[in-house]
Order: C-alpha cells, then sequence, then structure tokens
C-alpha cells in the first residue's frame, strides 16, 4: 500500500488522532505573504520614506543600515502609530480587496475549504500552523464551525482541553492583528514553556501530517519534535520536492512517511477525497447488527418495551434517511450507467443494512401491533428528495426501500405474517405523478427501479431475463439464514412473494394489454418455470390456498381485490395469462 493510501485509512480508521502541521506553503497559492514577506516589505516602506533604496535585500539593508536585527513588532510601530492604523496596515496584507477576491487570491484554498470539511466530519481535530493569517478560521466558518484558536501564552493558559473542542487552531507564531507574533530568527529559536508543554503533549499523544512546512526556519518547533521520543501515530509528510537536509533529519527522526503531491490544495482535496469514500461505503459492524436483532428480539416478548422499539426503528430509520440524502447520491454522475449501478447499488445496501436486518427480523417475529413500526419506516424511506437528473439514477433512488419492501415482504411470507405482508404493499403509500397517492407496490417493484436494459449491464447479468430480481434474491438471502436455512425454502418464499406482489400490482392498477391479460411486474419465478422449475408452480401454489381457502384467503380477509373471491379469481387468471404470454429470449 503507498503511503497516501495508507493516510486515507489511517485518517479514516483513527478518527481525530492526527493533527496538522502547516506552514506558509498551504497559503501561497492564496497570495497570502509570509511573515518575512511582511517584513521585508515594511523595511522596504521605512527605506523609501527615509530615501533609500533597499535593493533586492531589504533585510540585509537594515542590519547594514540600522546596525541591528529588523524586529517586526518594532517596524510596525515605526510605520503605525496606533493600534487602529497597524490594524488597516496589516489588513492590506492578510484581507483581499474586491480585485483579489474576484481573481481568487486571499480567500480560502480547495485545500482550506478540505481541511474545513474534514474537520467537520470529525476526523481532524487539532491544527497546527505557522502562518498569521486567517484563511482557516474562514473556511471553517463558511460550513458553521467556529474553532478554538490559541495564539497567546494566556490563550493556552485559558483554553479547554484538546479532547472537549470540536477542533483547535493552535497558531504557533501568532495573528496577524496580534503584533507580537514571531518571525525574527532570535523568536523562532526558542518558546515560552507554556508553548513547549503544549506541543510536547500533542507531539507524543497525536499522528502528524505535515503540508507546506519546510523545518528549515523554525528552530523551537523543529526542537519540540524531536524531544518527543515517543511513535504512537504515524507522521506523513507532504512535499513538493526532496526534503533539505534539516527537514530530513527531522523525517527520520520522527520515522514519517513521504508523500510526493504537486501542492496542498491536490494533497489535501485527495485525502479529504479519498476518506470521504471509505466512509460512504462503510457498513454497520457486525456486532453492531447482532446487537440490533438481539435487541429487537426481546423488545418484541416485553409487553412494557414497545416505546423503545419505536424508538429503536424511529432511530435507524433516521439515520438511513439522512445517509441516503447525502449529496453524494444526487442524480447525475459522469462515470458509465454499469460502473455507478454497481457503486451505488453497493452503498445503498451498505447503509441499508441495520435497518433492513431490524425489519426482517421485527416482521418475522412481530405481530399485528408492531407493524405499523415497519409501515412507518419504509414510508419515510420511500419519500424520495429529488426528481431531477439522470433517469436511470432517479429510479435508482428507490432502491433502498426496494430492498426494505423484499425483506418484510419476504418475512411476512417465511413466518406467515400475512398482515404485515398485507401492510408493507398496501399501506405504505407513495406519491404517482406528484399528486396521486398509492400504494407502494403500484410504484415500486425491480423492473421500476432498475430497468432491464440497465440491469443487465451489471457483471453477471447480461443473460438474466430478471436481472434486477436477481440482485435482490442475492442480497437478501443472507438476511434470511437464521429462518430459511434450506435454499430451496428460501426460494419458495422468495418466488411466493414476487408472485403475491405481480397479483397484487395488477389488480390495483387494472391495465389489461389486451384481451384477459392484466400487466403486473414478473418475477424470477417467471422463467425459472419456463426453464422446468420448480416442480409445482408457484400459481399452482396459490391456487390451491385459493381454493382451500376460498373467501378466507388471507388477502381477501384483508380487504384486497375488493374482498371478492370472484375478482381474486379473475385478477389471478388475468395475470397468469401474462405469465403465460411471456417470450423469452
Amino acid at each position: 500500500m503507498d503511503a497516501f493510501t495508507s493516510l486515507a485509512f489511517s485518517i479514516y480508521s483513527n478518527k481525530g488522532v492526527f493533527a496538522l502541521l502547516l506552514g506558509s506553503g498551504i497559503s501561497r497559492a492564496s497570495g497570502i505573504p509570509t511573515g518575512w514577506e511582511v517584513m521585508s516589505d515594511l523595511v522596504t516602506k521605512i527605506a523609501a520614506v527615509e530615501g533609500h533604496d533597499c535593493g533586492s535585500d531589504p533585510v540585509e539593508w537594515f542590519r547594514v543600515n540600522k546596525k541591528s536585527e529588523p524586529d517586526y513588532s518594532k517596524l510596525l510601530h515605526a510605520v503605525a502609530k496606533t493600534s487602529a492604523e497597524r490594524q488597516q496596515l496589516l489588513k492590506s496584507y492578510f484581507e483581499p480587496t474586491e480585485d483579489e477576491r474576484s481573481a481568487g487570491l486571499k480567500i480560502p484554498s480547495a485545500a482550506h475549504k478540505a481541511i474545513a470539511r474534514l474537520v467537520q466530519s470529525g476526523y481532524i481535530r487539532v491544527i497546527l500552523t505557522t502562518n498569521f493569517d486567517r484563511l482557516i478560521e474562514k473556511a471553517l466558518d463558511e460550513i458553521g464551525i467556529s474553532p478554538t484558536v490559541i495564539s497567546t501564552d494566556d490563550q493556552i493558559l485559558g483554553s479547554l482541553p484538546l479532547v472537549h473542542s470540536k477542533v483547535t487552531l493552535i497558531k504557533i507564531h501568532g495573528d496577524y492583528l496580534d503584533t507580537r507574533i514571531r518571525n525574527t530568527e532570535s523568536e523562532l529559536n526558542s518558546y515560552e514553556k507554556t508553548w513547549d508543554s503544549l506541543l510536547d503533549r500533542i507531539f507524543d499523544e497525536y499522528g502528524l501530517i505535515v503540508s507546506g512546512w519546510s523545518g528549515d526556519w523554525d528552530l523551537a518547533l523543529r526542537s519540540a519534535i524531536e524531544r518527543c521520543s515517543s511513535r504512537r501515530f504515524t507522521t506523513f509528510w507532504a512535499v513538493r520536492s526532496a526534503l533539505s537536509e534539516r527537514s530530513e533529519i527531522l523525517a527520520v527522526h520522527r520515522r514519517a512517511q513521504i508523500i510526493q503531491c504537486k501542492d496542498a490544495d491536490a494533497f489535501f482535496s485527495a485525502i479529504e477525497e479519498k476518506v470521504r469514500s471509505l466512509d460512504e461505503l462503510k457498513a454497520p459492524h457486525p456486532l453492531s447488527v447482532k446487537i440490533a436483532i438481539a435487541t429487537v428480539k426481546r423488545y418484541l416478548v416485553d409487553s412494557t418495551a414497545k416505546i423503545r422499539l419505536y424508538d429503536l426503528v424511529f432511530e435507524e430509520t433516521t439515520k438511513l434517511l439522512n445517509q441516503i440524502r447525502d449529496p453524494a447520491f444526487q442524480a447525475s454522475s459522469g462515470r458509465l450507467p454499469h460502473e455507478e449501478l454497481v457503486r451505488r447499488t453497493e452503498k445503498y445496501k451498505s447503509l441499508s443494512d441495520l435497518l433492513l436486518s431490524i425489519v426482517v427480523t421485527g416482521v418475522y417475529w412481530g405481530e399485528s401491533m408492531h407493524n405499523q413500526f415497519w409501515v412507518s419506516a419504509i414510508q419515510r424511506i420511500a419519500e424520495r428528495d429529488s426528481t431531477n437528473g439522470q433517469d436511470y439514477l432517479v429510479r435508482l433512488k428507490y432502491y433502498p426501500v426496494l430492498l426494505l419492501m423484499y425483506g418484510a415482504g419476504i418475512s411476512a411470507v417465511a413466518s406467515g405474517n400475512s398482515a404485515s405482508l398485507v401492510a408493507t404493499l398496501t399501506e405504505v403509500k407513495i406519491l404517482r405523478n406528484y399528486s396521486t397517492e398509492v400504494a407502494l407496490c403500484s410504484v415500486v417493484y425491480p423492473m421500476a427501479v432498475i430497468q432491464k436494459d440497465y440491469g443487465q449491464m451489471m457483471p453477471g447479468l447480461e443473460n438474466r431475463y430478471t436481472p434486477t430480481n436477481d440482485i435482490l434474491h442475492g442480497v437478501l438471502r443472507e438476511y434470511f439464514r437464521e429462518y430459511l436455512p434450506r435454499d430451496m425454502d428460501y426460494d419458495r418464499a422468495f418466488d411466493r412473494f414476487e408472485y403475491y406482489l405481480g397479483m397484487i400490482h395488477a389488480d390495483l392498477n387494472q391495465k389489461s394489454r389486451g384481451g384477459n391479460i392484466l400487466w403486473g411486474p414478473v418475477g424470477r419465478f417467471a422463467w425459472k418455470e419456463e426453464d422446468g422449475e420448480p416442480e409445482e408452480r408457484i400459481s399452482m401454489i396459490v391456487d390451491r390456498e385459493i381454493n382451500e381457502m376460498g373467501a378466507e384467503w388471507f388477502l381477501i380477509k384483508a380487504g384486497l381485490f375488493g374482498g371478492s373471491l370472484e375478482r381474486v379469481r379473475s385478477s389471478k387468471a388475468g395475470y397468469d395469462a401474462l405469465l403465460q404470454s411471456l417470450n423469452w429470449y
């Protein structure tokens, strides 16, 4: 694994453990001058006022003519006498004019914004910087985060412990609006004890990500890093070219992983993208799923736990709803459709895992009084956030609810929980054409979510008649391993659910393809039966159920098919005619 990938995994796996050490290189792309450049410019201004030309080396001119080292604070006081005048002078170096803002200068860069997003997600909580500017603060403020800022001794003493702050920004050399900033060689050679103590703790307790810092001039900072002998977490050092001799010594001391990159913008943007990708693909820990299943089982048999069961289902539904409404699932993509379908179906399944496990368990072991929990959960997930975009991705937004509908439906068939089956297919309502509210099964079914020609683009499904149904059959198998350990029993429950779905859809929609043929979604059982499997057709099994139960058949008792046995038989005949008319090729 290369160092860049290793860094992304380290940040993702160790949330809040890595501190950033940022130097002037991260702000240089934004047009922010270094402290040395500000001081040189102040010397140039002083020389000009005195009628001198200091040439190409203002600092050396000052040494020769003033017989001393230039001091940032004294220079500032010399050219601006009042506090207000000094602030206005410094703003010209660090705050953008309208023209500079229009040109993208002196505003947060891609690197600052990527860092802010990593902070927002909780991956970065400590930022060390030698820069005087406020670009990090601005980037954080843009996304509603107010950092704890430490730039002076008294702020160290009065600050929250690092572990209690959302993010702590430590400006080691000060802030540009405070004239006590460290800038000269003597100021950079040593720090006060309070600063040394703070830095010692950070370098001992945190991993380190270095960017834009050369390490050549900051003797006291180098010394602080060298004092730390522990190696709790890795140091990663991003560089554009080879390290200097001093930096190389420091990198060896920290056993740093060196990462070559174009610049800070490219480095942090790529890191943020990689970490976000890992976060999007995350699945609940298996133990979390097992605990949730055990919790649901316990609540179902405890008459006093109804509210706790509701809270559990509501919380997990809310979590999934927030995740699938993330901008990452917007209905547009530059990827090829087959690549995007594979990527999104896997992500949707991963995110739905915990709630799907809860619903399957709840329906299997629950009673009629619990149906409201599963119906409410599926209802909330069925409410899409957007209908704009590429059609196949707009349709795919229904994939999580399709998983839940199938999971609940198959579980109801397997357990004989007919009330849950009916509730899942008909009590969950959804808008058709933005206005008419209809039963879920009238709108959501496999071919409506992933059309056949798109489903056949996915690996291994090129020649399948019902590719989306086959995806669901494979994905859902493990959720029923406890209840239906034999594959043939799982297949039979899956097929029966799909047959009921097709029948009910056909009856509710009453759309005829001509003659007595009613249209309803076709399940994978149809092509299996065409190939001679299973021994007894699902339609024959359902026929036997209806003949044996008559008007007492569970779907009639539930009020479907208008409560009419005659209508059941008519609708079934029309759906069977559809199945017999299929021309598989």
